[in-house]
């Protein structure tokens, strides 16, 4: 026999509008009456409609995540776990959305209004722009951003991201520090019209190796299986190897080691590598890489989403974490015959 609120108001000894305040309203009902009524209808089965309650509330307990990246990689997983651990805590679910291209992007924010339903648009590592944004504003839809170019430019609510510029600076200071002049960099082949924060770390990186009168190399990774083989083939290929290599991310980083080690070089004897995130097995294989917490910052983010859901404003909206330089065993002074 299924269990309606009024058999748990009647188990509980409270109103049948104390009930639903407890799942609807909760600042309105004392702790202590809430945890009963919680606890009753746990023992009972009975949950409230989770579209009566977005009915009741006016909103759609929903939160749209845009993303440029695969859900499985570190940085993607991490900052998903990050935003679910406070959003689904204050009953919010989060709607997933991977673009890939302009057109998809315009699309999304094209019908977000027409639909309206999501309370708050999240966007990882990809930026919008000036019209996408101002359609969001004419709903009342706040957008935040996760490590986002220029985030104020486009118009975003509020956003938190770490500093690509700083972390890209203390790479090339790093190398060039420990003697390392014949560097390469290895990015990715990312549309730059999406504004990827990549781009931030690649225009950064060159900026401060020119500074330094050092012109790095760069090599782009492919999106394919087999982008780590040719990226070696390529470096092969040069007129002469680098005695360091800078990469735009861990991802890159950490399987080029193995392939040069494959290869015969000893790293860092003949080959210095850095990464940049601090991801996963980083710590294991002693890669020298720029710390960054997605975790921590989809958090943040995910405060301030609320805090702009339920009171329209939020303080620091805009929020930049420092980068750090982890220095492990992959990188070390450049050889005196190779300098």
């Amino acid at each position: 026999m299924s269990v309606n609120i009024q058999d748990v108001a009647k188990a509980a000894k409270v109103s049948v509008s104390t009930v639903s305040r407890s799942f609807t309203r909760p600042e309105l009902v004392s702790e202590a009456t809430r945890s009963r009524v919680l606890r009753i209808a746990d023992e009972m089965s009975f949950s409230i409609s989770r579209s009566a309650t977005a009915l009741k509330s006016g909103k759609a307990l929903r939160v749209a995540l845009l993303m440029s990246d695969h859900i499985r990689l570190w940085f993607s997983a991490s900052v998903i776990e990050g935003l679910n651990q406070v959003l689904h805590a204050d009953g919010y679910d989060l709607s997933i959305f991977q673009i890939s291209s302009i057109e998809e992007r315009r699309e999304f924010f094209d019908m977000l209004p027409v639909r309206r339903n999501a309370d708050a648009v999240i966007v990882a590592s990809i930026d919008v722009d000036a019209q996408e944004s101002a359609q969001l504003a004419s709903t009342g839809v706040p957008i935040i951003g996760i490590n986002c170019v220029n985030p104020r430019e486009y118009g975003f609510t509020a956003a938190v991201g770490i500093d690509d510029d700083q972390g890209s600076r203390l790479v090339a200071r790093h190398l060039i520090g420990l003697g390392h002049r014949n560097i390469v960099y290895v990015r990715t082949s990312r549309e730059v019209s999406l504004h990827f924060s990549v781009q931030q770390r690649y225009d950064s990186f060159v900026k401060a190796c020119l500074e330094q009168g050092v012109t790095p190399t760069t090599l782009v990774a492919q999106e394919s299986e087999d982008r780590i083989s040719t990226i070696v083939s390529e470096l092969l290929s040069l007129p002469q190897m680098p005695t360091a290599i800078a990469c735009q991310e861990d991802g890159i980083a950490i399987p080029l080691i193995y392939q040069l080690v494959r290869c015969g070089y000893r790293i860092p004897s003949d080959i210095s590598v850095i990464g940049y995130d601090d991801s996963f097995y980083a710590h294991d294989i002693g890669l020298t890489t720029i710390r960054q917490d997605p975790i921590g910052m989809a958090h943040e983010a995910a405060c301030k989403t609320l805090d702009l859901i339920n009171r329209k404003t939020t303080g620091m909206p805009f929020q930049t974490f420092p980068a750090q330089l982890i220095v492990r065993s992959s990188t070390s002074r450049v050889s005196l015959d190779k300098g």
